[in-house]
């Protein structure tokens, strides 16, 4: 099926759609506005910081108010909407997949970071000014490294690292809680396939099978990670997509809950209803007084 929504990479936001670049540190102050439609979905990573002014964002159906002091993380695949950023200060760091393993051959220790690849629960991270400081000033040290006539895609990466720990740290800490590195890798691996079969109805043992483990060790994860059941985890997926077709396509809702699997209309819009509150058809109703098609 193809994509409903326009997928953009850094070269887009940098009004050079054919810039092959991987890794960009923009101002608010200083930046034009991308020309990109909303919704829209990255193929890069972004994080957002803000000094001073209000942003409103919206990932995926949840709205978020971005104040000074505040980080805001956006991942590949995620859709987004970025309702204001006039009359801000503060700016943009945006990073690929390819420059954050640069000269790295194992992806977990991307998968590592909790606050990246749709898994942070909030994507919006306010902090206290010292805290704040700190991770203002390596974003400084980034800026300056970038802006150098020599400027080296290694070090910049490497200061990216410290600036993506220094994060992770702050999570962990407003968390009250370290979960470990092993189960947020093995969730992760759960959430890329999901993005891959989630058309597909798919059973926690077939999940369970791709990622080599028992349903029930995917069970633990889940509820170590999230606090919700594989099965909850994989009807979420689902579900998501169901509201945006529902959104921002003219589909009805018995070609919704096929397109994902569910040929039993009836039974899909009990599953739907338990997880928004409300009925599919009333959903879209509300959808489309909020994003006219």
């Amino acid at each position: 099926m193809q994509s409903i929504f326009p997928t953009y990479t850094i070269g887009h936001f940098i009004n050079e759609p054919d810039s092959s670049t991987e890794f960009e540190l923009m101002r608010f102050e200083q930046m034009e506005e991308p020309n990109v439609d909303d919704p829209h979905k990255h193929t890069f990573y972004e994080i957002l910081w803000i000094d001073a002014g209000i942003s409103r964002q919206a990932i995926d159906y949840a709205e978020y108010e971005l104040k000074p002091q505040s980080l805001f993380f956006i991942s590949p695949g995620q859709l987004h909407f970025f309702e204001e950023w006039e009359h801000l200060a503060g700016g943009s760091i945006l990073f690929t997949e390819d420059f954050f393993l640069l000269n790295h051959q194992d992806k977990d220790k991307l998968f590592e970071l909790s606050f990246l690849d749709n898994f942070y629960a909030n994507p919006l991270l306010q902090l206290a000014k010292e805290d704040f400081d700190e991770i203002r000033h390596m974003i400084e040290l980034l800026g300056r490294e970038k802006q150098r006539k020599d400027s080296s895609a290694a070090i910049c990466q490497s200061l990216l690292h410290v600036l993506l720990g220094q994060i992770q740290r702050r999570i962990e800490t407003q968390a009250g809680k370290t979960t470990a590195s092993k189960y947020v890798i093995l969730y992760k691996k759960l959430k890329n396939l999901l993005d891959q079969h989630y058309r597909e109805n798919r059973s926690v043992r077939a999940y369970a099978a791709d990622l080599s483990i028992t349903q029930h060790h995917l069970n633990l994860i889940c509820k170590q990670v999230t606090g919700k059941t594989a099965s909850e985890v994989i009807r979420s997926r689902s579900l998501l997509e169901a509201k945006r077709l529902l959104t921002f396509t003219q589909m009805t809702v018995s070609e919704v809950a096929t397109q994902l699997g569910f040929f039993d209309p009836s039974y899909f819009a009990r599953v739907f209803r338990d997880e928004t509150g409300l009925s599919p058809t009333a959903f879209k109703q509300v959808m489309s007084e909020k994003y006219p098609l």
